[in-house]
């Protein structure tokens, strides 16, 4: 006959350091960034720098956001550079036209929502992988986006109340950063809060089960690429406001970027475990990262090698260090 025995209580502030592990990690990996670069550029840690760290990655954070969302699904979206890209072109064309920007902006976020929803209905509704789906989008948009501008920069002249989106200010902090926080702090309530989050959660562990059970799990999967696509909008739109122009070649390596932040953040690539703060933090990690290499005069190309890098470490530890089989470095007993 089996004999039981009641867990022994472990120390609280071990189970809270190994239950957030990633959080803390990334954390203390940002502080010892901004630490270093502080020490080694005088203007680093100035306001007006601090600012333009916080303008400049606003974009990333808001795509990130919803990234975070399709990740935990065990989805992925390649295509966000190139639908940031395409939506940037088509609001400097649209308003070059003469369409109002209020007007511009709502039809941005209306196709913003309409690719996603066509890639999300291939992937949930057609079973065909997100990564083949969304690595077409990515070359589709571009080349849509390329063949409109023909490739040239096309301005944005004389809208003053559109060029406050990118360029203005609220309280002295940057109106991009104000949207791209409002929108993090909605995807954290969203994630903890709501039914959708937790069915978003459900269908990346396992949406069988989830499907099951009751969930609209097709349904789910679809809407995290429609918030995908709406997020690419916003995205869009805030470069544009913040360039005065809409060029197909914006957002180049975006990408590579959202996907660094989110998975440095910890939300795990197999779906079904996310962190809304640890994407906030992996973003402002990668957006320090870029700034301070500039102001230590490194070549901006060494950017995408530090970005991949990261990427790399991030997707080892997720799926070694910080296994839920691991504690300490120590498998926990069965």
């Amino acid at each position: 006959m089996a004999t039981y025995t009641e867990r022994q209580a472990g120390s609280k502030l071990a189970d809270f350091i190994a239950d957030h592990a990633q959080v803390l990690s990334i954390a203390l990996f940002f502080a010892l960034c901004v630490l270093f670069f502080g020490s080694f550029s005088s203007t680093f840690l100035s306001i007006g720098n601090i600012l333009n760290v916080l303008r400049q990655a606003a974009p990333i954070l808001i795509v990130a956001v919803a990234m975070t969302l399709v990740i935990t699904t065990a989805g992925i979206d390649l295509s966000v550079g190139s639908m940031v890209a395409l939506i940037n072109a088509l609001a400097a064309i649209v308003m070059a036209a003469g369409l109002g920007w209020p007007a511009a902006v709502l039809l941005m976020l209306v196709v913003g929502a309409c690719i996603g929803a066509v890639q999300g209905w291939f992937i949930a509704y057609q079973g065909i992988p997100a990564f083949i789906v969304t690595l077409a989008g990515l070359s589709i948009l571009r080349g849509v986006a390329l063949y409109l501008t023909e490739g040239y920069s096309i301005p944005i002249r004389d809208v003053p109340g559109f060029f406050w989106l990118g360029r203005g200010t609220i309280a002295g902090i940057p109106v991009p950063a104000v949207i791209a926080v409002a929108i993090a702090v909605l995807g954290f309530v969203v994630m903890l809060r709501t039914q959708y989050g937790r069915q978003v959660i459900a269908v990346g562990s396992n949406m069988e089960a989830a499907r099951r059970v009751g969930m609209p799990a097709k349904r789910v999967l679809a809407s995290v690429y429609v918030v995908s696509g709406l997020a690419c909008a916003v995205a869009g739109i805030l470069i544009a406001a913040r360039l005065g122009s809409g060029s197909s070649n914006a957002a180049q390596g975006f990408e590579l970027q959202v996907i660094a932040a989110v998975v440095l953040g910890g939300t795990s690539l197999m779906g079904g475990k996310a962190s809304m703060l640890g994407t906030v933090l992996g973003t402002m990690t990668i957006a320090v990262i870029g700034n301070g290499l500039i102001l230590m005069h490194i070549s901006p190309f060494f950017t995408q090698i530090v970005t991949g890098t990261i990427i790399l470490i991030a997707i080892w530890m997720n799926t070694r260090l910080f296994d839920r089989n691991w504690r300490f470095g120590k498998r926990k007993a069965a």
